[in-house]
């Protein structure tokens, strides 16, 4: 079992059975570089947008810009571009763009930023099941 928290060996996960790591493979993590790690990693998905136009990718999904438009109600074609930009500069969102008239601009996940679903899958959990405990029972 790879360490936890409180046991002074070190930090591999937040907990000891969510790991991506290959079995008996643990990154040597303390607790201020998983603070940074995990820092770093919302840090690409913050802003209003990103984690919306990262759902209507997921699961292989191809789209357009103006379907992302479309399906992103209120945002502007300014900060839409600007998210999936910056989206593609942190490897996440690929693009294409086909030399066709008119021209035809496709996005995807690439592999990186698919492996980002199980992750965010996982703290939608965590989230909902923070709606179910009782009051009493949460740390204040």
């Amino acid at each position: 079992m790879p360490p936890t928290w409180g046991d002074g060996q070190g930090v591999t996960s937040t907990h000891p059975e969510v790991s991506n790591a290959p079995e008996g493979v643990h990154p040597p993590w303390t607790r201020e570089t998983a603070a940074d790690g995990i820092e770093a990693a919302l840090a690409i998905v913050a802003g209003r947008w990103k984690l919306r136009i990262l759902f209507q990718l997921f699961g292989g999904r191809v789209q357009r810009f103006s379907e992302l438009e479309r399906a992103l109600a209120g945002i502007s074609q300014k900060v839409l571009n600007q998210q999936l930009r910056q989206l593609e500069q942190d490897g996440i969102v690929r693009r294409v763009a086909y030399a066709e008239s008119p021209p035809r601009v496709e996005y995807s996940l690439t592999a990186w930023g698919q492996a980002l679903c199980p992750a965010l899958d996982q703290l939608l959990q965590w989230s909902s099941a923070r709606e179910v405990t009782a009051p009493g029972d949460r740390a204040t």
